[in-house]
């Protein structure tokens, strides 16, 4: 009988999580990250400043909150793919999620240019996509050969995939979004594993 209030809370609190991260990224895709305040946010989203704080520690989170969003948007893709399937093919299908997140190609340049122009987003981003490999390498252990290092090499293959990734993200921000995103996660995978 416990269980349904709790669920209900904890939908409450998501559902109220994501419409103040939209909010704020609305005001900071009009405004600038570092030209708009908590306070603006929060009036903005009809709240109190102490409500926003319930919910995020800093604007930081307020901004990268999405990507816990997309970890675990990922993680289910992946759980989802053929078990017999090629890890590395498994975790590019996986990504491709994050292409039907996104809303258009110039709202996600406004969000990737705002996390990759600010230090501490990026710092922010950098650490959060690095909390993916924590959901990705039990996922990718399975569909490896047994061996002592299986976990290990799970660990990395996801690792690596993320970082990749992430270049990929830079350079597609350098080229303005003029080249798919995932035409350069393609070459930085293949970069990587032709060097083997």
């Amino acid at each position: 009988m416990n269980s349904a209030p709790s669920s209900i809370r904890t939908q409450t609190r998501a559902v109220m999580r994501s419409l103040l991260a939209q909010t704020a990224m609305q005001l900071f895709s009009e405004k600038g990250f570092d030209e708009t305040t908590v306070d603006e946010v929060a009036v903005a989203a009809g709240v109190s400043r102490r409500t926003l704080f319930n919910y995020f520690r800093t604007k930081e989170d307020l901004a990268l909150s999405g990507l816990n969003e997309q970890g675990e948007a990922i993680a289910a893709r992946l759980a989802a793919r053929p078990a017999t399937e090629d890890a590395w093919a498994s975790l590019r299908q996986a990504f491709l999620v994050l292409d039907e997140m996104a809303a258009t190609p110039e709202h996600r340049l406004e969000i990737v240019t705002m996390l990759f122009d600010n230090d501490s987003l990026r710092a922010g981003h950098a650490e959060k996509q690095a909390r993916w490999t924590d959901l990705l390498a039990p996922l990718i252990e399975p569909r490896l050969a047994e061996s002592a290092s299986r976990e290990y090499n799970a660990r990395v293959i996801a690792s690596v995939a993320i970082t990749c990734l992430q270049m990929a993200n830079e350079e597609w921000l350098r080229r303005n979004g003029s080249t798919a995103l995932f035409d350069l996660y393609d070459a930085a995978i293949a970069a990587v594993r032709s060097s083997n």
